[in-house]
């Protein structure tokens, strides 16, 4: 995987509705951990067994010391902004968000998948949050903790629960209740 620009994994065999949708992660800034990049790599493979999945990574910003907080969220945003299309489905990764089971989000996957959403995207923000023209084009907010985690810790843990949604779907023996 690479730090900067566009992955796109898939073993496209499978189930026909799983066919017809992608999954893309939008994340602001570079992942430099060893660590986190092999668990990055390791769960995107494995989604891409299920279904068509895309993580893009946003380069951070230049000079970003130089700017106030707002300033750095209004240029993220905009980023943000000019990767996605009117067709598109927008959801942010936001502490504030609603939060689901394991199973609850593997059954609102298999919802937008069976209403014939051709790319659902997930973002991840940087380390302030989004631009309030980022929240005003979402379809929605999603936590997964009420905890609070880096942009960077946040990726592995996301693309895990992706997988574990689609194992939920297909009855395969990954998730215990």
């Amino acid at each position: 995987m690479k730090n900067a620009g566009v992955f796109s994994l898939g073993n496209f065999e499978g189930f026909l509705y799983f066919q017809t949708m992608q999954i893309k992660i939008l994340a602001i800034g570079k992942t430099d951990h060893p660590a986190i990049l092999k668990l990055m790599e390791e769960y995107g493979s494995r989604l891409g067994h299920y279904i068509r999945f895309e993580l893009e990574i946003i380069p951070d910003i230049k000079n970003s010391k130089s700017l106030s907080e707002a300033a750095q969220k209004e240029k993220e945003g905009e980023l943000i902004l000019k990767k996605i299309q009117n067709s598109d489905e927008l959801i942010l990764l936001d502490e504030k968000g609603k939060s689901f089971t394991s199973i609850e989000f593997s059954e609102y996957l298999q919802k937008k998948m069976n209403s014939g959403l051709r790319q659902l995207i997930f973002v991840i923000g940087g380390p302030y949050g989004f631009s309030e023209s980022v929240y005003s084009r979402a379809n929605g907010k999603f936590s997964l903790s009420k905890m609070t985690f880096s942009h960077q810790m946040i990726r592995p843990f996301f693309i895990e629960q992706l997988y574990r949604a689609m194992t939920i779907l297909k009855n395969e023996p990954y998730h215990h209740e």
